[in-house]
């Protein structure tokens, strides 16, 4: 009772101090129908959907056009009883080097910028992972039944290892000193975030579904074992988005990590520096506009990103049930549209649309990363009712395997 008392004294300052309107213009076309949940009264069970992203910063419009716009469409289209938890999983980011001090302010930085997009705190729960202990005890317990074959064949691994090998030719020469357990155990403690809220629906792009079959077995696993389904099988919401790839190496996911800053678009630049980043995008010598992502991965990219910022009046076709095809139908029409524009013509029309996509965010997060006691508190009532639904998981868990309270 106290505990949530004191979320709801929480909320309520956060809703007084709350002067951030939110955006209601995000072009989401067919998605915002493809994940719509049943409105007008709840005709199935309450859902609970939970997603992540690692507090890196400024998220850049790869993160954002392919995570952040569906947790907002999620968020829109939610029954009053759906409970959603958007979580900045800090405890991940350190299965690599962290400068304490960069790491705190990037926390900061994240969190705003997820208030920026339009995720509402009165809406979901939004707090960090690395504030609720109960994370990592539920890793450690699911560590101890996890099989070492099932994580050795997930492929973040299977990279690491080839990004660490001494021998380009070999996988079996790697400098060990680069890996670590953390990396290793890392989609374990991507299950624990999931299943500890209970999780029955989770949000994830084509890169991240072997995961969350991983928490799928993993929740299987504990269930059987223990002749007690304690966890729900999480289902997966599949994006169709595609995802956004660099601007200097378009074979190449965008990414913060990449040296060259000029490869991706933050949320925060300002017009002047996505035009500039735009205008120096590769692209090829061939004339014209069209969509062929092997042979012109870089108008293909272009191609992408325009049409998720809307091109098409704000909303994009209505796909039908094979996606892939529907999509790559939708870029072509697209292509067909602006087929003799020049490369420059071309990629001012993309500038144009990306400005006027994040402009209102950039707007947005400048004003709420300037409150910062706004945002400790936004993080210290999503930690209380994190912890809260947490704790509940927990205190199962633990009656379950015969630990804690005797």
């Amino acid at each position: 009772m106290q505990a949530q008392l004191r979320i709801a004294t929480t909320l309520s300052r956060i809703a007084r101090t709350q002067t951030i309107p939110h955006h209601t213009t995000y072009t989401l076309g067919s998605l915002h129908e493809a994940l719509r949940f049943t409105s007008g009264g709840q005709t199935s069970p309450p859902k609970r959907i939970f997603s992540g992203i690692q507090p890196t910063g400024v998220p850049h419009i790869g993160n954002y056009l392919g995570a952040l716009v569906n947790w907002v469409s999620l968020q829109r289209s939610a029954s009053p009883l759906d409970r959603l938890y958007f979580s900045l999983v800090g405890l991940h980011a350190l299965t690599l080097p962290q400068d304490p001090v960069k790491l705190r302010q990037e926390r900061l930085d994240s969190l705003a910028a997820l208030l920026a997009v339009g995720i509402d705190p009165r809406k979901s729960v939004i707090f960090c992972q690395d504030q609720v202990p109960q994370h990592a005890e539920l890793a450690w317990m699911l560590n101890c039944t996890t099989p070492m074959g099932k994580l050795q064949r997930m492929t973040t691994w299977k990279a690491s290892s080839q990004i660490f090998a001494r021998n380009a030719n070999s996988n079996d020469e790697v400098d060990e000193s680069h890996l670590n357990l953390g990396l290793f155990a890392y989609p374990v403690l991507q299950a624990a975030d999931i299943l500890l809220y209970r999780a029955t629906h989770v949000p994830v792009g084509e890169d991240q579904q072997q995961h969350l079959e991983l928490s799928r077995d993993l929740a299987d696993l504990f269930n059987r074992t223990h002749k007690e389904r304690v966890f729900p099988l999480p289902q997966h919401i599949i994006s169709p988005a595609k995802r956004i790839l660099s601007l200097r190496d378009p074979t190449q996911k965008m990414s913060k990590s990449a040296p060259n800053p000029a490869s991706r678009i933050l949320l925060t630049d300002p017009a002047e520096t996505i035009e500039k980043k735009i205008k120096s995008a590769v692209t090829d010598s061939e004339r014209g506009v069209t969509y062929n992502p092997t042979e012109r991965p870089g108008v293909a990219n272009l191609l992408t990103i325009l049409d998720a910022c809307g091109a098409l009046g704000g909303e994009r076709m209505v796909t039908g049930d094979d996606g892939e095809t529907s999509t790559t139908m939708r870029l072509e029409t697209l292509a067909s549209q602006f087929a003799t524009l020049s490369h420059a013509d071309f990629k001012q029309l993309v500038t144009d649309s990306v400005e006027a996509t994040i402009g209102p965010i950039r707007t947005e997060y400048q004003r709420i990363r300037a409150e910062e006691s706004y945002l400790r508190d936004v993080a210290e009532a999503g930690r209380m009712r994190a912890a809260e639904d947490a704790e509940a998981t927990m205190s199962t868990v633990r009656e379950v395997l015969g630990v804690g309270r005797l």
